[in-house]
């Protein structure tokens, strides 16, 4: 009487299959998102990039223009530029790295089979 038949085995092993199957559907659509992320974050570093770049461009652009500035303030100012740019690239590079590097946690140890 407690024996299980062929059949009942059979459907436990098919709704452990479906119950697999849905829940890598759900993982995948997890890595979806993930992934989608990982682009809108890549294009919110470009954007930064871009702009402060816009913006830089046109002060220096004044600098150069400015008929009442020391060509010592001149220099020093560029200077400043310069210094600005070289950290909205280091920046950039970092952010890019981190998101490329952004990986889902290993969490294979945690499950037991």
């Amino acid at each position: 009487m407690g024996r299980s038949s062929e059949r009942q085995i059979k459907e436990r092993l098919n709704s452990i299959k479906e119950k697999s199957g849905r829940r890598e559907k759900d993982v995948q659509k997890d890595f979806t998102r993930i992934e989608k992320m990982k682009v809108d974050a890549l294009r919110k570093a470009e954007e930064m990039r871009q702009n402060a770049y816009k913006d830089i461009n046109k002060i220096e652009k004044n600098v150069i223009q400015s008929k009442d500035l020391a060509p010592e303030s001149k220099n020093r100012l560029r200077t400043e530029i310069a210094r600005i740019r070289d950290e909205i690239e280091d920046k950039h590079a970092r952010l890019r790295t981190t998101i490329s590097e952004t990986m889902i946690p290993a969490v294979t140890e945690q499950i037991q089979y």
